[in-house]
């Protein structure tokens, strides 16, 4: 274990991840999740908005599926580590928390889409009676009062840089009993995320647009910062 090396911010990420989800587990009061309704970050026109959940929810994780923090935190721990490396700690943060933001500011923007189709405009008083079929009331209940949580969105711009800097590093992927190259994988990845998130089946409650955003500004940041040796090697 003591040649385990994970770099600062990628090391304290872990740790505030780990604690806000010990605290989501350990807080119920009133057997509720009250983490949950603090952290986790709802609609911008959401009663429950608070300004500083835009940040706080890229810590949160489901507590009922505890594959969700797994997940997250082995793949920050697998590829954040080695990006931090490259980039350095500040570089590497900024990467995080701007892919992070995008994740939700695309996850906002399918969701006010998606209140304007139904009343003409991107805000509501959820107070007043709603002249509208079930299945739209339904959806806006589930926009208004429906929390997103999760650092997922961060995660698959990580994923996304990864792959284009690392293109050809081939990766173990669950049901596939070969190793496949990241340049292949990574964008089907991108590709099922989109088909889910349009497609919008039945009892699917991941956030694939937060996905989708995070992928898009990871995909950004790299061609703007224009890291050495990226795309020589990506287009071979």
């Amino acid at each position: 274990m003591n040649r385990i090396h994970i770099p600062p911010v990628v090391k304290n990420l872990l740790i505030i991840n780990v604690i806000f989800f010990i605290g989501t587990l350990v807080f119920r009061p009133n057997g509720g999740y009250p983490f949950v309704d603090w952290f986790a970050v709802y609609y911008f026109d959401s009663p429950d908005f608070k300004i500083w959940q835009p940040i706080t929810y890229m810590f949160m994780h489901s507590p009922v599926d505890y594959f969700h923090i797994i997940f997250n935190m082995f793949a920050l721990y697998s590829f954040g580590s080695l990006l931090e490396s490259r980039w350095g700690a500040k570089k590497f943060i900024i990467f995080y928390f701007v892919t992070g933001l995008g994740a939700l500011a695309l996850q906002w923007a399918v969701q006010a889409y998606e209140v304007y189709s139904v009343v003409g405009h991107v805000t509501f008083d959820v107070t007043q009676n709603l002249a509208a079929p079930q299945d739209k009331i339904k959806m806006m209940g589930e926009i208004y009062y429906g929390p997103m949580l999760g650092a997922s969105g961060a995660i698959f711009g990580l994923l996304v840089a990864f792959g284009m800097l690392y293109p050809n590093a081939e990766l173990l992927i669950m049901f596939i009993p070969v190793p496949v190259k990241a340049k292949y994988i990574i964008p089907i990845y991108i590709i099922i995320e989109l088909v889910l998130g349009v497609g919008k089946f039945a009892g699917d409650s991941v956030a694939h647009y937060a996905h989708l955003g995070g992928a898009l500004i990871g995909f950004i940041l790299v061609k703007v910062w224009k890291d050495k040796d990226t795309f020589y090697t990506y287009y071979e």
